[in-house]
C-alpha cells in the first residue's frame, strides 16, 4: 500500500499486489494515477477504483475495490531506530539513497534503494523509519487473505522489493521521468 502524501497528481493512495501465482495487479485511484505508476512499475492488471488508507499510531486500514484489511502496527525496528538518526534531510536524499544502497541489500536482502524502475525512469526510496507488523486481517474479492507471512519470494513491480519481513515503511520516493520528477514524501507501505 502506497500513501504519497504530496505529487504532481496531488495526494493519493493505491495498492500494488502480487498473488501467489505471479499475477502483479495495481489498484489506483484515477486513470491519471494508473497511468504513471504504471508507466514507472511493472504489472499485468490496472484497475481503477476508490483506494483509500487511513493511520493511526495502531493500525493501518486500506479500502481498494476488491482488498479490505487492516494492518496492527508493531514497534519500530533495529533498522527504523537506526534510521530516526538520521537528519530527514539526509535520510530522504537522492545522494544518500545511492550511497546506502549496497547496505540495504545486504541487511535487509531483496531491498534496494535506487534503480530504473521502468527503461526510461530513475527511481530512489529515502526511508526514515521503520515498524513491524503484529497482525493483520482482511479479504480479497471476497477471501482471506491469510496471516502474515515473510514476502518471500520477492514482489517483482521494479527494481527492488519489499522488507522480507513485513513492515510499515515511511519514506520519500522519487522519480524522475522524461517528463518531470515525481517526489513523494509519505509512506510506502507494503505488508
Amino acid at each position: 500500500m502506497g500513501v504519497w502524501a504530496d505529487s504532481p497528481l496531488g495526494s493519493f493512495a493505491d495498492v500494488m499486489t502480487e498473488a501467489a501465482d505471479g499475477v502483479r495487479t495495481l489498484l489506483a485511484p484515477t486513470a491519471a494515477v494508473r497511468d504513471y505508476v504504471a508507466a514507472t512499475y511493472h504489472f499485468d492488471e490496472t484497475i481503477v477504483v476508490p483506494v483509500t488508507v487511513e493511520r493511526d499510531t495502531a493500525d493501518l486500514r486500506v479500502d481498494a475495490g476488491p482488498l479490505h484489511a487492516t494492518v496492527a502496527i508493531g514497534a519500530r525496528t533495529p533498522v527504523g531506530r537506526a534510521l530516526r538518526v538520521l537528519p530527514g534531510t539526509v535520510a530522504r536524499s537522492t545522494a544518500w539513497a545511492s550511497l546506502i544502497d549496497p547496505v540495504a541489500r545486504v541487511v535487509m536482502r531483496g531491498v534496494r534503494t535506487r534503480g530504473r524502475a521502468a527503461p526510461d525512469r530513475r527511481e530512489w526510496y529515502g526511508a526514515v523509519d521503520v515498524h513491524g507488523l503484529r497482525a493483520c486481517a482482511g479479504e480479497w474479492d471476497g477471501h482471506d487473505v491469510g496471516a502474515i507471512a515473510d514476502v518471500w519470494p520477492p514482489v517483482r513491480f521494479g527494481f527492488g522489493s519489499t522488507p522480507r519481513v513485513p513492515a510499515i515503511v515511511d519514506l520519500t520516493t522519487t522519480v524522475e521521468a522524461p517528463e518531470r520528477s515525481l517526489t513523494s514524501p509519505g509512506c510506502r507501505d507494503r505488508p
